[in-house]
């Protein structure tokens, strides 16, 4: 019986009556020579070939433009757990938003489990049907140990979007809007608000692609991070020892204090007159949807430059913008993983889509822009090439 929440009458449920994707046949088979050919006795073939070179799969098989979507349902968007069944409706539409804008086919795969182990040994055993591994929707700070362990463990990419996909077009956009402002990113004041997979990510690419790290200053739900707090571990302990040199202590008001950029990744609201005490002329990315932590209106009452997660204002920070040429170039260059090199390319890339025609309204290109997959993607070949990270 229908659950009292579905309407079918609904727009949202008819589109996804039936899911959003299926699997279609790319080669013809309407005679006997078709059959034989795909399939026996002709394939045995191509498996006897495989056999004796696996590198030949990814010119043989769909996993030369398939990657896996993978999850457990613990932090699926802003629903929080809400467990493998209820995610796959996001990852039918993750996998479709890779097909769309980066032309790589996706499978989802919702794991119906949360314990660590099990998530990183079955992927390794999934492993090779796919060309790549695209994690999504998992919580911190489990994430970090099951995208290290699988990068550690497989010659394929792995990449935790909702991580490194995330910081990818924060760096492009805030290279646009330094660019904008006349400002370079080394000169920058940073406080980013949230340390959790999004947060510790962002910090680490800004510095990666410029930001000094000694001007960063990162807030959890408890204040600021840095040596004066006792316990930390893991990311937290390393965000620590590398940022916020000067020592700052207390909460997002005083991390703001004079900072030229506000970078919200957390969800948590930030009161109006900490923006308000930001340095003149400031940047402020809130992030958190639906709601952002400072409301756009708010916060360009006090600075020169606003964007969101929301597709209904301005310089939509959206990870759609990364993730489909990201997938497409490492897997165009067959390479084994994706390394910062090639991460910062993709923010270059995404930037210059959009470098010659910057407002304070458009310091990034529209998630519809056709220009921005084909340009991330050429721009991760070459720098799996410099990185030396290629089959």
């Amino acid at each position: 019986m229908p659950s009292s929440t579905v309407d079918p009458a609904d727009p949202v449920f008819r589109l996804h009556q039936g899911g959003k994707m299926a699997v279609a046949s790319t080669v013809p088979l309407t005679s006997r020579e078709d059959l034989s050919l795909a399939y026996t006795p002709g394939v045995a073939q191509v498996c006897e070939a495989i056999a004796a070179d696996p590198r030949l799969a990814a010119e043989y098989t769909w996993t030369g433009h398939t990657v896996a979507v993978v999850t457990d349902g613990s932090a699926v968007l802003g629903l929080g757990n809400i467990g493998p069944r209820a995610a796959l409706p996001v990852m039918e539409g993750k996998a479709v938003l890779f097909k769309q804008f980066g032309g790589v086919d996706a499978v989802p795969v919702c794991l119906d489990t949360q314990d660590v182990d099990e998530i990183v040994a079955a992927v390794r055993a999934l492993a090779p049907s796919f060309g790549g591994i695209n994690l999504e929707d998992i919580s911190a700070p489990r994430c970090f140990e099951i995208e290290r362990r699988l990068d550690e463990a497989l010659d394929i990419p792995v990449f935790h979007d909702d991580q490194h996909g995330t910081a990818i077009v924060v760096l492009a956009a805030l290279r646009n809007a330094a660019a904008l402002l006349n400002r370079k990113l080394g000169d920058l004041r940073v406080g980013v608000s949230g340390a959790g997979a999004a947060g510790v990510a962002v910090t680490k690419m800004l510095v990666a692609g410029g930001v000094n790290p000694e001007q960063v200053v990162v807030c959890d739900s408890r204040g600021i991070i840095g040596r004066h707090r006792k316990g930390l571990t893991g990311t937290k302990a390393e965000l620590a020892e590398l940022t916020n040199a000067d020592g700052r202590e207390g909460d997002i008001t005083r991390a703001l204090r004079g900072a030229d950029v506000l970078i919200g990744v957390s969800g948590g609201q930030i009161p109006e007159s900490a923006v308000a005490g930001m340095a003149p002329g400031g940047i402020v990315f809130a992030l958190a949807n639906p709601t952002p932590e400072v409301h756009p209106q708010v916060a360009a009452r006090h600075v020169a430059v606003v964007a969101t997660g929301r597709s209904d204002y301005p310089n939509q920070i959206n990870n759609v913008l990364a993730f489909p040429g990201v997938f497409r170039g490492a897997l165009d260059a067959r390479a084994t993983r994706i390394t910062d090199g090639m991460k910062v390319a993709a923010a270059d890339a995404i930037a210059g889509v959009v470098a010659e025609s910057l407002t304070p309204e458009a310091i990034v290109p529209s998630p519809l822009d056709p220009r921005v997959a084909p340009a991330v993607a050429e721009a991760v070949v070459e720098a799996a090439r410099r990185d030396g990270v290629i089959r």
